[in-house]
């Protein structure tokens, strides 16, 4: 099927409108995490392939940058129809290089063009602002100025959701891109490099250099052409591009982990609950930075609650995502599994009552694929490692609560800030937790995820460095404001001096 969608047999870098492959010859097999079969073979490119990137985005960026904006955004309306037409083949070459669900690589793809449509209404407004002066016949205005040449280093997980969210914007303000994408899942940039190149955008304004972080992220990181970096990962890793970039006094955007929680009061909808957690826990196997690892629970309802999520995740179905009938797809490797048995264990041994999962799948329609149990563990308590480390896997645990101000104290005690939710009928309560739960979303008789394109994206603490993806705020990291006086008073006019 791989080759009745993909006709390549190996990937090539798309460097100035052109498909080249890596200078040192390198590959690696993409596998296909639900039957362990390789794909495709994608470049480990190295400082070479950034650095010709590098120069073909700068030549590029100072002509696109002169183009009009609502000309620029053009391009990305042209983007979002062939997204649209071809939806069915990215969703399905998405699932089988990324191993989630069918029904979700298609909202994925769908994010994507929701993407495009939206940023494209952004070239035609791409606001600043306009203010009295202080002196007569003196005009003053602000405008947003692109920066020049961008990088972006983006996920396995969300492959071409998030990296429409840091290109778009990007590109309607009128920068150049270097985009360095996972390579477990490289089809993605490929196929969106590709559709790019169908739309009419200028050679050099899309660059995709694949390779690893320690090569052409580091490249990147370091080039004193690229002026922002925008990545989405591990927190390790981000502190890691965050204390570089500082060093260059590069500006640099970051969107990391997550442990987010769903509270669940005495007075909530039982049956809304379960499925907002099942959803938010288990949909693409827990490998979302969005997705539930914590419930805190009312003491009052914890055993009901407890009750209805083993019954429902037994009728959890796992498997190939490419199966319409499954709900649960793989673990994206094996070192990704690895992780994940490792806390099962931690959560044994801090004292965790497991009372699901907790164990790899091997046999029969799992033999070939890296597939992990649905798990849940109750009687779990705020400080256990489980309970405040980020898993990325398909694991929650319960924790006990008298009150909603334990559950937001306990929901507020951890490293991260991005996500959170509460199940509740009480609209003082409701009222009360969106006001004081720490995390950049909140979702109120909701799961944990289900974020939309046209609000910020992004979290607190360890989660970013206060820059968002997504929505109008996403285009505060892709430009700079620049601040303009006009004085037609024909006369030297000295500001503050000059006021009377």
């Amino acid at each position: 099927m791989i080759r009745q969608l993909l006709k390549e047999e190996k990937l090539l870098n798309f460097i100035n409108g052109e498909w080249l492959p890596p200078s040192n010859t390198r590959y690696t097999s993409v596998i296909n995490p639900a039957n362990l079969q390789s794909l495709v073979q994608v470049p480990l490119s190295g400082t070479e392939d950034v650095e010709t990137a590098v120069e073909s985005a700068k030549r590029a960026q100072k002509n696109w940058a002169l183009v009009p904006a609502p000309q620029r955004a053009e391009v990305l309306y042209k983007v979002g129809l062939i997204m649209k037409e071809q939806k069915e083949k990215l969703a399905q070459l998405l699932t089988m290089e990324n191993g989630k669900v069918i029904e979700e690589a298609r909202g994925e793809v769908q994010e994507g063009i929701d993407m495009a449509f939206y940023m494209a209404g952004e070239g035609r407004r791409l606001f600043g602002q306009t203010t009295p002066s202080e002196l007569k016949d003196k005009f003053a205005m602000s405008v947003r100025s692109p920066v020049g040449v961008v990088g972006i280093i983006t996920p396995w997980n969300f492959p071409i959701a998030i990296a429409t969210w840091k290109s778009f914007p990007a590109i309607v303000a009128g920068n150049a891109v270097v985009w360095k994408p996972a390579t477990e899942t490289p089809i993605m940039a490929f196929e969106l490099a590709k559709i790019f190149e169908e739309a009419g955008l200028p050679s050099g304004v899309i660059n995709v250099v694949f390779g690893s972080g320690s090569a052409v992220g580091e490249a990147m990181i370091h080039s004193p052409a690229i002026r922002v970096i925008s990545f989405t990962g591990s927190n390790e890793v981000g502190r890691n591009i965050a204390a570089k970039c500082g060093q260059q006094l590069k500006k640099v955007s970051l969107e990391m982990g997550g442990k987010n929680a769903v509270i669940v009061m005495d007075d909530a909808d039982l049956s809304l609950a379960v499925e907002g957690i099942l959803w938010s826990a288990f949909g693409t196997s827990g490998q979302r930075c969005t997705a539930c690892s914590r419930v805190m629970v009312h003491e009052s309802v914890k055993a009901e609650l407890e009750e209805r999520l083993q019954t429902e995740m037994t009728k959890l179905t796992i498997g190939n995502g490419l199966d319409e009938t499954i709900k649960v797809g793989p673990i994206i490797n094996q070192g990704g599994l690895e992780k994940i048995k490792s806390y099962i264990q931690i959560g044994k041994d801090e004292g965790a009552k497991l009372i699901a999962g907790g164990h790899t799948l091997e046999t029969g329609p799992h033999a070939k694929g890296n597939y992990f149990a649905p798990t849940l563990f109750t009687d779990v308590s705020p400080d256990m490692r489980i309970a405040q480390e980020e898993i990325f896997g398909p694991v929650v645990s319960l924790i006990p609560v008298k009150s909603l101000e334990e559950a937001i104290e306990i929901n507020n005690n951890v490293e991260f800030g991005l996500s959170s939710s509460i199940f509740s009928r009480d609209v003082n309560k409701i009222f009360a937790a969106q006001r004081d739960l720490d995390t950049g979303i909140v979702y109120i008789n909701a799961g944990t995820t289900g974020a939309e394109i046209h609000l910020p994206f992004g979290g607190t603490k360890g989660t970013g460095n206060g820059h968002r993806d997504s929505g109008v705020a996403a285009l505060d990291v892709f430009t700079e404001w620049k601040a303009v006086y006009v004085d037609f008073s024909g006369k030297l006019q000295r500001a503050q001096i000059d006021v009377e």
